[in-house]
């Protein structure tokens, strides 16, 4: 049976908003909407990486984030309003941003990359019960960190939570607490400190060296210090997530309504929120909140770039006329104003929920593709010579998103591995480095298949032992468990584990219907292919989605389609795998003539090309009894066809 695609997990989560937001907005709006935006990208966003915590949503006034841990939560917490305090200390009261924050531990459900469930809704409750500058924590929270956190959570009795039905212990740690009004967490922070520099010299030592001996010690001992310090900071460093560079910054502009329907504003606010939620899913991406992109309708793009600081724009209109409606959207570079790329999608207002869903996943694969190529060239232009990880890194992806071949594939993993050279631990390039390994074996491009396979899920796995929710992580491992062909069964749980958690992956929907084929469900292939073509149809794997409908055909008997959709995908790229399905379709009905064009052709692209190679590779991909089967019965359309045996 089909796993379902609503999930539960176990999760703690942490909820944020700012105290008095309102006030702050109505009192100078774009100084507080800058002072937000810069405080997320500065503050929050890498306390949030360090922890290993995970964005699943933004608001106007704060987010909603999920960890494996509850101390990772807890952690993260401390350390954001300790920095806070730092940032507000100098500031008048009227001008400090002071979060309030709240965690729970609990079950969640995980929908289209959303989470939901009474985990979620008690977190944000606990929320409006701290002070500013304050966590509010519950009574499971406190339970789990018990011996395992070091700072002190204060009891508050049991409280009753707004649409909870059972009252919630809550425990808090207060602003004046300790924990929060130290100084903000650093790499040398927990160093221990001392009261005097002479200090640091036994009181022994002291007596036999006196005073002026000891003070030219004292000098020696802080060139050491500085020197060893600054190695300690270096390796302390090392070993944790750095900041990035906000390259793949991003505001969603409202949409405008040029329809002279009020009503339809709704549909155009939908549009908008939906897909800043989706390319926030884009790994390395800054997305500004929807609350605060309202505030700039109708600005010229350059303004509403260099104020909110991001380096894009996306903006469009929405037209409705009785039975259809057309979307336009454009990406444009804030820095000059030019439009980088632009898209028009048309779809049945009837099915308008539907269409809601297919525009904006439509809209974030084609600017998670656009975008990766226009920062690879801006890269090779601005430093040709000096490439940083982050340059090769959208190089290699560039290369990757193109028609598999050979030759890209071994391109595209070079430029991963020269990325993880320079920083060895860089996420995206790692994910890039073991799909591109993946890609090989599966395409029979690999002289050491195994080697690559292992190294592949090395890489894969540090990325997920750090963000389990990474979506594209997900995918690849099922790309490397395909790959093994044995686990194919396993393939398709991290398939539509990718799709929970981001629906509009086109690339795991296609990879989905193709181990739907391989498990002997060649019927319930159709629909996730038809998804990928919908989010994606002009996708550079577009001509792999079209063989596989074409082959799911074919394994189950449907020949006359299988022409057609094998014909369509060699009109997108001559896949020399489509001239296989093709032949044997076209003997097996019998259009001979047409069969052997197919295999003419078929041993051009591959030479050495052979029925038993046909089967070996069967035999290589699965294990199921009714593939197999299937996979015989055009292995004969092949003998038909004229391929040597």
């Amino acid at each position: 049976m089909e796993r379902e695609r609503v999930r539960r997990r176990l999760a703690a989560i942490l909820a944020t908003d700012v105290a008095g937001y309102s006030r702050l907005v109505g009192a100078d709006e774009e100084g507080t909407l800058a002072h937000f935006k810069l405080l997320h990208r500065e503050l929050v966003a890498p306390k949030l990486a360090k922890h290993r915590g995970r964005v699943v949503k933004t608001t106007g006034d704060g987010l909603l984030a999920e960890f494996a841990s509850v101390i990772d939560a807890l952690r993260c917490a401390v350390e954001v309003q300790r920095c806070m305090a730092e940032r507000n200390a100098g500031l008048p009261q009227d001008k400090r941003i002071e979060f309030r924050i709240g965690i729970h531990q609990g079950d969640i459900v995980i929908e289209r990359g959303d989470i939901f469930g009474d985990g979620v809704n008690v977190a944000a409750r606990l929320q409006t019960l701290a002070e500013p500058g304050g966590i509010c924590v519950s009574a499971r929270v406190q339970e789990d960190a018990r011996g395992k956190f070091d700072i002190p959570l204060e009891d508050t009795g049991e409280q009753q939570l707004k649409n909870i039905a059972r009252p919630v212990r809550v425990y808090r740690i207060r602003p004046s607490d300790p924990a929060t009004s130290s100084p903000c967490s650093s790499p040398l922070s927990d160093m221990p400190m001392v009261s005097s520099p002479i200090a640091v010299f036994p009181l022994r030592l002291r007596r036999m060296l006196g005073a002026r001996h000891v003070r030219t010690a004292l000098l020696i001992a802080l060139v050491l210090l500085m020197t060893s310090g600054g190695a300690a900071y270096w390796y302390l460093r090392r070993g944790e997530p750095q900041p990035q560079e906000h390259r793949l910054s991003i505001v969603v502009l409202p949409f405008t309504n040029l329809s002279n329907e009020p009503e339809q504003d709704y549909f155009a606010e939908a549009l908008t929120d939906d897909l800043s939620a989706d390319l926030s899913r884009i790994q390395d991406s800054f997305v500004i909140a929807p609350n605060t992109a309202r505030a700039y309708k109708n600005v010229d793009p350059k303004r509403a770039g260099r104020e909110l600081g991001v380096r894009y724009v996306l903006d469009g209109s929405l037209r409705r006329t009785e039975t259809m409606v057309r979307i336009h959207a454009r990406l444009i570079d804030a820095r000059t104003g030019a439009e980088v790329w632009s898209e028009r999608v048309d779809g049945d207002w009837s099915k308008s929920m539907q269409l809601q869903d297919i525009i904006t996943g439509r809209l974030a694969r084609r600017f998670d593709l656009e975008l990766i190529n226009q920062e690879s060239r801006d890269a090779e232009l601005a430093r040709p010579n000096r490439p940083d990880a982050v340059d090769l890194t959208m190089r290699g992806w560039a290369a990757l998103n193109q028609p598999y071949s050979r030759e890209q594939l071994a391109q595209s993993r070079t430029l991963f591995e020269r990325a993880l050279q320079i920083d060895f631990g860089f996420p995206k390039a790692l994910v890039g480095l073991a799909d591109a390994l993946a890609m090989e074996v599966n395409y029979r491009w690999s002289n050491a298949p195994a080697d690559q396979l292992q190294r592949a899920e090395n890489a894969v796995g540090q990325v997920l032992s750090k963000f389990p929710s990474d979506a594209m992580a997900h995918f690849v491992k099922g790309e490397i468990l395909r790959a093994r062909g044995r686990n194919v069964e396993s393939a398709v749980g991290e398939y539509e584990e990718a799709i929970a958690i981001n629906p509009s992956l086109a690339p795991a929907h296609g990879a989905l219907g193709a181990a739907k084929i391989r498990v002997g469900r060649s019927a319930e292939a159709f629909a996730p292919l038809q998804m990928a073509i919908q989010l994606s149809p002009r996708d550079p794997l577009l001509s792999t989605w079209y063989f596989y409908i074409c082959h799911a055909h074919s394994h189950l008997g449907q020949y006359e389609e299988a022409i057609d959709w094998c014909r369509r995908s060699i009109a997108v790229s001559a896949l020399w795998i489509a001239y296989a399905d093709l032949a044997a379709a076209s003997a097996l009905t019998g259009h001979e003539r047409e069969a052997r064009a197919a295999v003419t052709e078929l041993r051009r692209l591959r030479p050495n090309y052979t029925v038993a190679l046909w089967l070996q590779d069967g035999n290589g991909w699965s294990d199921n009894v009714t593939f197999l089967a299937e996979f015989q019965r055009i292995a004969e359309g092949l003998r038909k066809a004229g391929l040597p045996e």
